[in-house]
């Protein structure tokens, strides 16, 4: 039997790290496999989904822009039905399955970088409404945040997820984010703002609560505006790299047998790959 091999979609995917992830454990574990990109343009996706019993891949993770099309290609479990959004694929024989590992990779990190940050989290503050901001809601109010507040430039956006997750998740614009700081028990930015090659994130945290939780799910730059500012004043910062090593670890347990784990030393190495987090 060949040695597995799994893979990254995406386009464009040259930038992804998870090749760093997946090599450093399968070294880890001395598994003889490998892992690749693959960049798959979006007028070829539900071709090569459809095709891939015979692609050689044992699974693959999926990264923008084809997460809807995976889902829509996969027999998804009951976390990507409730997110529309498949970022892992598995082969069973021939039949391709799928789930969303984000929700994992979300609160696996915040509760490795801020132990118990779900007892004192009553209100929360999200920015952004794509597929992350999903994923993040989801995670919240699993873990039981009486109240969160969804800002979003576009309203229309904010209030057809904030309809979609319940009476818990308000909508509001820009204009009413002060006001929402000043009694959250946690910031997350699900946007790209900040992230190398973006628009920066331009707010004020003056008005944030005393003690809030800060928690970046940009990982380029490793130190973004938003933490430096926030660690500035005080507050405790949560990193994005995390939720990107936590989401690979049940993929990686799929593809290759092996449930790895979450360590410094993988941060260190993957941070490395990442030019020191440049």
């Amino acid at each position: 039997m060949s040695a597995p091999r799994a893979c990254v979609i995406g386009h464009p995917v040259a930038h992804s790290r998870s090749p760093a992830i997946y090599k450093y454990w399968l070294a880890e574990h001395g598994i003889a496999g490998d892992y690749v990109r693959e960049d798959v343009a979006p007028a070829n996706i539900m071709a090569f989904l459809a095709g891939f019993a015979d692609s050689g891949y044992v699974g693959a993770n999926v990264t923008v822009p084809h997460k809807e099309a995976a889902f829509a290609a996969a027999e998804a479990d009951a976390v990507s039905r409730e997110l529309g959004a498949v970022n892992t694929l598995w082969l069973e024989g021939r039949r391709l399955l799928g789930t969303n590992t984000d929700v994992h990779g979300f609160l696996a990190n915040l509760d490795e970088q801020q132990p118990g940050w779900d007892l004192r989290t009553r209100l929360a503050v999200v920015l952004g409404a794509g597929g992350a901001a999903r994923a993040i809601l989801h995670g919240l109010l699993e873990r039981g945040v009486e109240e969160i507040t969804l800002v979003n430039r576009t309203p229309a956006r904010a209030q057809a997820l904030a309809a979609h997750f319940g009476p818990h998740v308000r909508p509001v614009g820009f204009g009413e984010l002060s006001a929402a700081l000043a009694s959250a028990d946690l910031l997350v930015n699900a946007t790209s703002l900040g992230m190398q090659g973006a628009p920066p994130l331009d707010i004020n945290l003056g008005p944030s609560k005393p003690g809030a939780m800060v928690y970046d799910i940009v990982y380029v730059p490793f130190e973004t505006g938003l933490l430096k500012a926030a660690r500035a004043r005080g507050h405790p910062a949560v990193d994005g790299l995390g939720m990107l090593l936590h989401q690979a670890a049940p993929a990686f347990e799929r593809f290759f047998g092996v449930r790895p784990r979450v360590t410094p030393a993988l941060r260190r190495h993957v941070l490395a790959d990442m030019g020191g987090g440049g």
